[in-house]
C-alpha cells in the first residue's frame, strides 16, 4: 500500500528488485528522490532546535569571518537553486504552453523541502556563530556529509544518463542538480574548517584543541603540530600546551571534594551504626591525674608518643589488640564517590564501546558472505566489490569510535589520577597523628605514586567489565547459528575456567598485599637512608642499610616471582582457552553426526569469533588481577583518607579574652587512645610577655607547644590564642623552593640573585634583577661604582683614574658566601645576614676588569654548572639509546632473553600451522560433497588441530615463565647498582639534588622495571610476530597482495617513528615532571607543623596543584599522540583489510574458498595487532626510560673508595695526633676555596675549641677531616698517616662524631646504636648507663628492642642527643668532634652531655665545634677561623688577653674574664 502510494508520489517505481539482479545495478529514481532526501533533512531539522536556541542571545560585538560569509553565500546559493526548481515545476505545470500531464508531487514537496531547509541552515549558521566558545558544528557536518554521501547515487545515475548517446531528457533540472551538488560539496569542505573568533585566538594558541573542528577531533589531527615538532626536534616542558579547564587539578578536586565529602559521610554513619560502643577510657584517665604532676614524657614537635613508662602490662596488651584491629574505619565509599565525580565520562566512553562491540560482529558476517561469493561463480562481480567496501566502512567506523572510547577511558584514568592524588595530599595537611603513626612518608608517597597509578591503569578499561560478557555471549549466539549446539562444548570449557581464574585471582590479590607491604618498607627505609645520608656517611654505616634495603628488597622480589609464576598459569591456561573451545566446539560438530562437515563459511566465520572472543578471553582475567591489586590500593586509600582529621577547633581565636594565650584545663595525647601527656594544664599568658618554658628532658616541653599549635589531641579543655603565631621549629624545616631572601652588603652574589631590594636611608629606592639595575644607572649603579673605586684603591697596583674607575665592571668568578658551606647553607635559609664588608672574607671573590671592551653582565639564568644550588633535572633527549636494550636483556641474562624470543616464535609457528590445517580442513567438504566422511579422517583432522592448540598454550606458559624469571633477575641487578652506586655518591650530590628524584627512581622507576617493562616485552614479541605471521598468510593466500605490503610498509614506518619519537619525549617529560609532586609532598609532610601553625595550607594545596597540572601538560597529550597514531594505523589496518578482500573478489576463480577465509580472517585481526605493535614499540622504548633514569644515577662518580690496599692497624688512631698540612679545599670544582692553607698540629688528648663566625670554616673542618669534601691542596694526619690515602671506611669508623642534627632511624634502639651487631648487650646498656638513658630504656618493655619511629620522631630532641652521646661512647674512638652538638638541647641535656664528655673523653683528642663560647672556655686550646683562615690558635687566656677575634667574640657573648680550668 506505502509503496503504491510512493509509486504515484513519484511518477515511477519505488522499488524492484530487479534494478539489483544485473552486472550494473541501479537504484530506482523514486528511491533517490525519496529517502535518499528525506533522510539528510530529517537531521537537519531534528539538531535545528539547539543552534536556534542561540539566537536568543545578543550578536552585538559578534565578529563576521569570512568562512562564515562564504557558508552563508554558499547556502544562499542552495536557496536559489530550490527556488529555481519549483520556479521550474510551476512553470512546467501552469506557465505558457504548459503541458496537460501535470508533474509528479515529488517535484513541489523536494524543491519546498529544500528551501524551507536551506533558510532553516542559515538560522542555524548564525545561532552558531552567536553560541559562545563554538568553532564548529558536529551535527551540521553530519548533515552535510549524509546528504552528500545520499546524493551520490543520483549523482552517478544522471552521470550515466548523460554518457548514453541518446540526449539528456530534462536538462534543467539536470543542471540544477548538478550546480546543486557542487555548492553542497563546497558546503561539506566549509563544514570541516573551524571558525575561530578573535576572543579565541589567544587560548586556541595556548590550547589549539579549544580551536579544532569535528574532523580534526576524531582524527585527533590537531595535535599532528606537536608530533611534527617532536620529530624535528626533542620536545621540552615549555613546548606544552594549556590544559583544558575540566582536565585541570583545581576542577577535578572540587569536583572529586564534593561528591568525596557526601559518600566518605554516609560511610561514617555505616561504621557508627556497626560499631555504637566507643570506647572512651582516655577521659576518665585524664580525671584521675594524680599518678604525675600534670606533665607526661615530652616528645618533639611532629613526636607520636611510645607507651607511657608506668601503663600497666593489660592495658598495652589491650592497646596492641587495638592496633591489630584492620578494619575500623569508612568502607565501600571511594569506588562511589568516583562513579559520582565521573559519571558523564564513564557514560559516554560506554556508549561508544556498546556501538563498537555490536559493529566488531558485522565484520564475520560480511566475511560469510565474501567466502559464499568464491564460492559461488554465478553471484556477480559487483557484489564482491560491495563486501570488500563494506568490510572497509566497518572497520573505519569501528576504528573511530573505538578511539573515541579509548581517548574518553584514558582520560578518565589521568582524571582518577589526578584526583587521588590531590585528595592524598590535600588529607595529609589536616590528618591526625593517629592516622600519621600508622602511614609513613614512604607509605603516603606509595598513595600518590603506585596506588593512584594502579587506579589509573584499571580506569583505562573498567567497561570491560559488562564489555567482555556482551562479547562472548553475543560471539556464542553467532556461533550457535553456525555450528548450532555444538557450541556448548565450547561454553563448558569457558565455564570450568571461571573457578580456577577465581582461584588465581585471589592468590594473586594476596601476593600483591604482601608485594606492598614490602614495597611500603623498602620505601620507608629508603627515604630514611635519603634524609639521614651524612650520618651514614660520617658513621661508615652504609654496608649496614644496603643490606637491610637489600633483604627487604629480596623479599619483595620473591613475592614477585610467585605473582608472575601464578600470571605464568594464568597466561597458560587463557592462551589455550580460545584453541581449546574451537577444538571442544569444531570435534563436538563433526563428531555429533557424519552429515556434519565443516565447510569454508562456516569455519572461517566461526574462527573470525573465536578471535572476538580471544579478545575478552584473554582480558577478563588481566582485568581481573588488575581490579585484585586495585582493591588492594582501594582499601590503603580509602583507610588514610577516611582516617579522622586533625581537631581544628581546640584552638579558639575568641577576642573576650584579655590573655594572649590561654589554655585552660587542658589534658592532651598524641593519639586519640593513647596516654595523655599534657594533664590538666591551665596556664594564662599576658600579651607583651616574654616566657620560657622548661623542665626535664622528656618532661613535655615540645608536646606544650604542639599543643598550642594545636597538633596534639584534646581530651578536655582547650587554647585561646589572641592574634596571629609565628612559630620557630626545634629543628630547622627549609623548602627546596626557588625563592631565596639574602640579606648582605658583599657583591658577589648579585649577579646570580632574581630580585636585587636597594635601600637607601631605610626607604627602597629600586627593585630588579641585577642587569635591569645596572642599566637604569641609579641607586644602585652609583653603590657598584663606589665599591669598585675603594676596591681597586685597595689594590696594590690600582692608579686607575676616575674617568676609568667608572668603567669597572664587578665579574664575580665565584660565590664564596662565606668558608663554611657551599651556596646551598647561605642562601637556602628563609633570611640570614651577611656580615658587614669584610675584605678579608671576600678576597678573590669579585675581581675588577679595566674596561676597554666591557662585555654585557651574565645573565642570570647562564650561571656556571655548580653555582645553582640546586642542578636542574637532567633528562635524555632523542631516540633511546639501543644500549639500553642490550642492558636490560644482559641484565635478564641473555640464555633467558634468547630461549624467550625462540619459544614465542615456535608459539607463532603453532599458530599459523593450526589454521593452515583448518584452512586444509575445510578443503574436505568439497572434496566429500555428497559422500560419508571418512572417520579416520575426521579423527586426524581433530587430533592435529587440538595437540597444535594446546602445544600454542605450553609455549606461551614455557616463554611467560622465562621472561618472569629474567625480569626478576634485571630488576635485582637493576635496583642492587642503583642503591649500591646512591649510597657511595659524594655528598654534594645530596646538597644539590631533591631527594624526591632519588625517591622516584626508587618508587616509579623501579615500579616500572619491576611491572612494566616485562608485559611490555612480552607483548611486543607477541605483536611483532603476529604482523609477520598475518602478513606471511594473506600473501600466501593472495601473492597480489605483496604488491601494496611495501606502500604500506613505508607508511607504517613514518607514522609509527613521528609518532615514537614525539612519544618517548613526552614519556620522558611526565617522568620529569613527576619528581616535584613527590618533591613537594615529601617536604610538606616533615613541616607539617610549621605549615599549620602559619596557616598556609591553601598556598600549599595550590602549588600542588600547580605541579600536577604541570605534569598533566605532558601525560595528555601522550594519551592523545596514542590516539593519533591508533586512528592512523587502524586506517593502515583497514586498508590491508581492504586489499586482501579486493585482491581476493579479483582472483575468485584461482583460489579455494579456505584461503580466501584464512587470508581476510588474518587480516581482520591485523588492525589490531599493527597497532599494538607500534603502542607496545612505543611502550617499551618510553618504559625502557625507566632504565635509562636508572641507569643514570648508577653512573654518578663515586666518592673515594670505602676500603684501599692500605690499611691502618685495629688501634689506629693510638694517640690521636692531628696535623693539617697547608690544607686548602672547595665544595665542587666549580667554587671558590672555603678553607685557605690550613696549617697546624693538635696533640694527643688535646681538647681543642673551633670557633668562628658563621661562614667561618668550622663545619668544613670537620668535613674535611671525615673526607666528606675531599682536598684541593695540602694534607692531614691521624698519627702520622696521610688519611687521603686510607678507604674511606677505614678513616671514618675509626674517628666519632656527635652531629649538630641528632639524626635516628626507624627500627629499633638496638639497631640505631649498633646496625653491625658488633657489640654485646652488656656494652650498650653501660653506654646507656653512662648518656643517662637507662632508667628510661630500662622501662620499656620491649626495652632495647623498642621501635623507633620515622626520624625518631617518638623521642624528644634531648633524648635523641644523648643517644647520639651513646653512639659515641660505644664506638671508644681517640678523636671526637663535636659538631655544635648541644645547639638543639636544654640547658640541662647541655650539662649532662659536657660531663659525660669530660669524664668518659679525658684520654681522647676533642675538637669541639661551638657558638655557645662558655662551653669551650675548658678548652686545651682554642681555634678561631676567619674566611677560611686561622687567625688565632691558643689558649683561651691568652686569647683573652691578645684582645683580638677571640676577645671581641667573648665580650658578644657578654663573657668579661677568663677563670675556667683548662683541661
Amino acid at each position: 500500500m506505502a509503496v503504491t502510494a510512493l509509486d504515484k508520489y513519484c511518477g515511477s517505481t519505488f522499488w524492484n528488485a530487479s534494478f539489483l539482479e544485473r552486472e550494473d545495478p541501479d537504484l530506482p529514481v523514486c528511491l533517490e528522490q525519496t529517502l535518499l532526501v528525506w533522510a539528510p533533512l530529517a537531521l537537519l531539522w531534528l539538531c535545528a532546535p539547539c543552534h536556534l536556541a542561540a539566537l536568543c542571545r545578543a550578536a552585538a560585538g559578534k565578529h563576521m569571518s569570512k568562512l562564515y560569509l562564504c557558508k552563508q553565500v554558499v547556502v544562499g546559493s542552495l536557496f536559489l537553486t530550490a527556488v529555481a526548481g519549483l520556479a521550474l515545476t510551476l512553470g512546467e505545470d501552469y506557465g505558457p504552453g504548459s503541458q496537460e500531464q501535470k508533474n509528479p508531487a515529488v517535484y513541489y514537496t523536494n524543491p519546498a523541502l529544500f528551501a524551507a531547509s536551506w533558510v532553516l541552515m542559515l538560522l542555524c549558521q548564525e545561532g552558531l556563530r552567536r553560541r559562545k566558545g563554538a568553532v564548529d558544528s558536529t551535527s551540521l557536518f553530519l548533515f552535510w556529509l549524509l546528504l552528500v554521501v545520499c546524493e551520490i547515487f543520483p549523482f552517478q545515475t544522471l552521470t550515466r544518463q548523460a554518457l548514453r548517446p541518446e540526449a539528456v531528457t530534462d536538462l534543467p533540472r539536470f543542471c540544477l542538480f548538478f550546480i546543486s551538488f557542487g555548492l553542497e560539496l563546497l558546503a561539506l569542505v566549509f563544514s570541516t574548517i573551524a571558525d575561530v573568533p578573535p576572543e579565541l585566538e589567544d587560548l586556541v594558541k595556548k590550547n589549539p584543541e579549544a580551536g579544532a573542528a569535528f574532523l580534526n577531533r576524531i582524527t585527533f589531527n590537531w595535535i599532528h603540530s606537536m608530533v611534527v615538532n617532536g620529530y624535528k626536534r626533542p620536545l621540552v616542558q615549555e613546548d606544552m600546551w594549556d590544559l583544558n579547564k575540566k582536565d585541570s587539578t583545581l576542577c577535578i578536586s572540587q569536583n572529586f571534594q564534593d561528591n568525596m565529602q557526601v559518600e566518605l559521610g554516609a560511610a561514617r554513619a555505616r561504621l557508627r551504626k556497626k560499631s555504637p560502643k566507643k570506647r572512651d577510657k582516655l577521659h576518665s584517665r585524664a580525671q584521675a591525674d594524680s599518678l604525675q604532676n600534670g606533665l607526661g614524657k615530652g616528645v618533639s614537635r611532629d613526636a607520636l608518643v611510645m607507651e607511657e613508662k608506668g601503663a600497666g602490662k593489660d592495658e598495652k596488651k589491650e592497646e596492641k589488640k587495638k592496633r591489630k584491629e584492620d578494619g575500623d574505619y569508612p568502607k565501600s565509599w571511594l569506588i562511589s564517590t568516583i562513579l559520582k565525580t565521573f559519571k558523564g565520562s564513564l557514560i559516554e566512553s560506554a556508549f561508544f564501546k556498546l556501538f563498537q562491540d555490536l559493529l566488531s560482529f558485522a565484520s564475520p558476517q560480511l566475511l560469510k558472505l565474501m567466502i559464499s561469493f568464491t564460492q559461488d561463480t554465478s553471484i556477480y562481480a559487483w557484489q564482491g566489490y560491495l563486501y570488500a567496501v563494506a568490510l572497509l566502512l566497518v572497520a573505519i567506523l569501528q576504528s573511530l569510535l573505538l578511539q573515541q572510547y579509548f581517548q574518553r577511558c584514558f582520560v578518565l584514568g589521568m582524571q582518577v589520577r589526578t584526583a587521588i592524588m590531590a585528595a592524598v595530599y590535600k588529607k595529609a595537611l589536616v590528618v591526625s597523628n593517629d592516622v600519621r603513626k600508622e602511614s609513613t612518608v614512604g607509605e603516603t608517597v606509595n598513595l600518590m605514586s603506585a596506588d593512584a597509578q594502579r587506579f589509573n591503569d584499571v580506569t583505562n578499561f573498567i567497561h570491560l567489565l559488562w564489555s567482555c560478557p556482551l562479547q562472548i555471549a553475543l560471539a556464542i549466539g553467532f556461533l550457535w547459528l553456525e555450528l548450532g549446539p555444538s557450541v556448548l562444548a565450547g561454553l563448558a570449557v569457558m565455564v570450568l575456567m571461571v573457578p580456577i581464574n577465581g582461584l588465581l585471582a585471589s592468590k594473586s590479590r594476596n601476593f600483591q598485599i604482601e608485594n606492598m607491604k614490602f614495597k611500603d618498607k623498602r620505601m620507608k627505609i629508603m627515604n630514611e637512608i635519603l634524609n639521614g645520608i651524612k650520618i651514614l656517611k660520617l658513621y661508615a654505616w652504609e654496608p649496614s642499610f644496603q643490606s637491610q634495603v637489600e633483604g627487604i628488597r629480596e623479599q619483595e622480589l620473591q613475592v614477585m616471582k610467585k605473582f608472575a609464576y601464578l600470571s605464568s598459569v594464568s597466561t597458560f591456561i587463557f592462551s589455550c582457552a580460545p584453541a581449546l573451545v574451537s577444538l571442544a566446539t569444531f570435534a563436538t560438530f563433526v563428531g555429533v553426526s557424519s552429515e556434519n562437515v565443516l565447510d569454508a563459511g562456516k569455519a572461517f566465520t566461526s574462527i573470525s569469533l573465536f578471535n572476538i572472543l580471544r579478545f575478552p578471553l584473554a582480558m577478563l582475567p588481566m582485568l581481573i588481577a588488575a581490579m585484585v591489586q586495585t582493591t588492594v590500593s582501594k582499601q590503603r586509600l580509602e583507610k588514610f583518607l577516611g582516617g579522622d582529621d586533625l581537631d581544628m577547633n581546640i584552638v579558639r581565636h575568641d577576642p573576650s579574652f584579655n590573655t594572649a594565650v590561654s589554655v585552660c584545663d587542658g589534658t592532651f595525647a598524641w593519639e586519640r587512645d593513647s596516654e595523655p601527656i599534657l594533664k590538666s594544664v591551665s596556664l594564662e599568658i599576658k600579651p607583651g610577655r616574654l616566657v620560657a618554658v622548661v623542665g626535664a628532658v622528656g618532661s613535655g616541653k615540645s608536646s606544650l607547644m604542639s599543643a598550642l599549635l594545636g597538633e596534639m589531641h584534646s581530651i578536655k579543655g582547650f587554647v585561646n590564642i589572641q592574634g596571629s603565631v609565628a612559630y620557630v621549629p626545634q629543628q630547622a624545616w627549609i623548602q627546596n623552593a626557588t625563592t631565596r631572601i639574602l640579606v648582605t652588603h658583599g657583591v658577589s652574589f648579585l649577579p646570580y640573585v632574581d630580585d636585587i631590594v636597594v635601600l637607601v636611608n631605610g626607604v627602597v629606592s629600586e627593585v630588579g634583577s641585577y642587569s635591569h639595575l645596572r642599566a637604569i644607572r641609579g641607586a644602585f649603579a652609583d653603590f657598584l661604582d663606589t665599591y669598585a673605586k675603594e676596591e681597586s684603591s685597595k689594590a696594590p697596583t690600582s692608579t686607575a683614574p676616575e674617568a676609568e674607575t667608572e668603567q669597572v665592571e664587578l665579574e664575580p668568578e665565584g660565590l664564596e658566601a662565606g668558608a663554611d658551606s657551599p651556596l646551598e647553607d647561605v642562601v637556602s635559609t628563609s633570611l640570614k645576614r651577611g656580615s658587614s664588608i669584610r675584605r678579608s672574607q671576600h678576597n678573590g671573590s669579585v675581581r675588577l676588569r679595566k674596561n676597554s671592551s666591557i662585555q654585557k653582565p651574565q645573565n642570570p639564568d647562564e650561571t656556571k654548572k655548580g653555582q645553582r644550588l640546586i642542578e636542574k633535572e637532567t633528562m635524555e633527549t632523542g631516540q633511546v639509546k639501543f644500549s639500553l636494550y642490550i642492558q636490560y636483556l644482559s641484565a635478564m641474562g641473555w640464555v633467558y632473553s634468547s630461549m624467550v624470543f625462540l619459544v614465542y616464535f615456535i608459539q607463532n609457528i603453532a599458530f599459523i600451522g593450526q589454521n593452515l590445517w583448518l584452512s586444509h580442513w575445510t578443503n574436505d567438504a568439497v572434496e566429500y560433497f555428497n559422500m560419508t566422511y571418512p572417520t579416520w579422517k575426521r579423527d586426524t583432522r581433530v587430533g592435529i588441530f587440538g595437540v597444535l592448540g594446546v602445544a600454542q598454550g605450553c609455549f606461551v606458559f614455557l616463554g611467560t615463565l622465562l621472561l618472569a624469571n629474567g625480569s626478576i633477575s634485571a630488576s635485582r641487578i637493576l635496583h642492587s647498582r642503583l642503591l649500591s652506586n646512591i649510597l657511595r655518591v659524594p655528598m654534594v650530590f645530596f646538597d644539590t639534588t631533591p631527594s624526591g628524584r632519588v625517591v622516584n627512581r626508587f618508587a616509579k622507576d623501579m615500579f616500572t622495571v619491576d611491572e612494566a617493562i616485562p608485559n611490555s616485552f612480552r607483548s611486543w614479541i607477541l605483536c611483532l610476530l603476529g604482523v609477520v605471521g598475518t602478513l606471511f598468510v594473506i600473501c600466501l593466500a593472495t601473492p597480489f597482495f605483496t604488491i601494496v605490503i611495501i606502500p604500506l610498509a613505508v607508511v607504517y614506518y613514518f607514522v609509527q617513528r613521528f609518532y615514537v619519537a614525539t612519544s618517548r619525549q613526552l614519556r620522558r617529560l611526565d617522568s620529569v615532571s613527576r619528581s616535584p609532586i613527590y618533591s613537594h609532598f615529601g617536604e610538606t609532610v616533615s613541616g607539617l607543623s610549621v605549615i599549620r601553625a602559619y596557616g598556609h595550607q591553601d598556598r600549599f594545596l595550590q602549588h600542588n596543584e600547580k605541579t600536577i597540572d604541570e605534569n598533566l601538560k605532558s601525560v595528555y597529550p601522550w594519551i592523545v599522540s596514542n590516539r593519533w597514531l591508533a586512528i592512523r594505523l587502524e586506517f593502515l589496518g583497514n586498508l590491508v583489510v581492504f586489499f586482501s578482500a579486493l585482491f581476493a573478489v579479483i582472483s575468485r576463480d584461482s583460489l579455494d574458498s579456505g584461503l580466501v577465509g584464512l587470508s581476510i580472517s588474518y587480516a581482520l585481526n591485523v588492525t589490531q595487532t599493527l597497532n599494538w605493535l607500534v603502542r607496545m614499540t612505543s611502550e617499551l622504548e618510553t618504559n625502557i626510560v625507566a632504565v635509562e633514569r636508572v641507569s643514570e644515577y648508577t653512573e654518578i662518580d663515586n666518592e673515594a673508595a670505602w676500603v684501599t690496599d692500605i690499611r691502618p692497624d685495629k688501634k689506629w688512631p693510638e694517640a690521636g695526633r692531628l696535623r693539617f698540612e697547608n690544607f686548602k679545599v672547595r665544595y665542587r670544582p666549580e667554587l671558590d676555596l672555603v678553607l685557605h692553607g690550613i696549617t697546624c698540629d693538635i696533640d694527643s688528648t688535646e681538647k681543642i675549641g673551633i670557633v668562628g663566625r658563621t661562614g667561618a670554616g668550622k663545619s668544613s673542618l670537620t668535613n674535611c677531616l671525615f673526607r666528606i669534601i675531599e682536598a684541593a691542596e695540602g694534607r692531614i694526619f691521624i698519627d702520622g698517616m696521610d688519611i687521603s690515602t686510607l678507604g674511606l671506611h677505614d678513616l671514618r669508623s675509626r674517628l666519632t662524631i656527635i652531629p649538630q642534627d641528632p639524626v635516628l632511624f626507624s627500627g629499633s634502639l638496638r639497631m640505631n646504636l649498633d646496625p653491625f651487631e658488633s657489640v654485646s648487650d652488656e656494652d650498650i646498656w653501660r653506654v646507656l648507663e653512662l648518656s643517662h638513658l637507662k632508667d628510661y630504656v630500662g622501662a620499656l618493655e620491649e626495652g632495647l628492642y623498642h621501635e623507633v619511629s620515622e626520624g625518631g620522631e617518638n623521642l624528644s630532641v634531648g633524648q635523641r642527643q644523648l643517644l647520639c652521646l651513646a653512639r659515641a661512647l660505644l664506638r671508644k674512638s681517640r678523636i671526637l668532634i663535636l659538631d655544635e652538638a648541644t645547639a638543639a638541647v636544654d640547658l640541662e641535656t647541655d650539662d649532662l652531655i659536657q660531663t659525660t664528655i669530660r669524664r668518659e673523653f679525658s684520654h681522647c683528642t676533642v675538637l669541639t665545634i661551638a657558638h655557645r663560647l662558655h662551653s669551650i672556655l675548658d678548652s686545651s686550646r682554642v681555634m678561631v677561623l676567619d674566611a677560611g683562615k686561622i687567625v688565632e690558635f691558643d689558649s683561651p687566656a691568652s686569647l683573652f688577653e691578645k684582645q683580638g677575634h677571640f676577645y671581641a667574640m667573648a665580650k658578644d657573648a657578654g663573657i668579661n674574664s677568663i677563670d675556667y680550668t683548662t683541661l
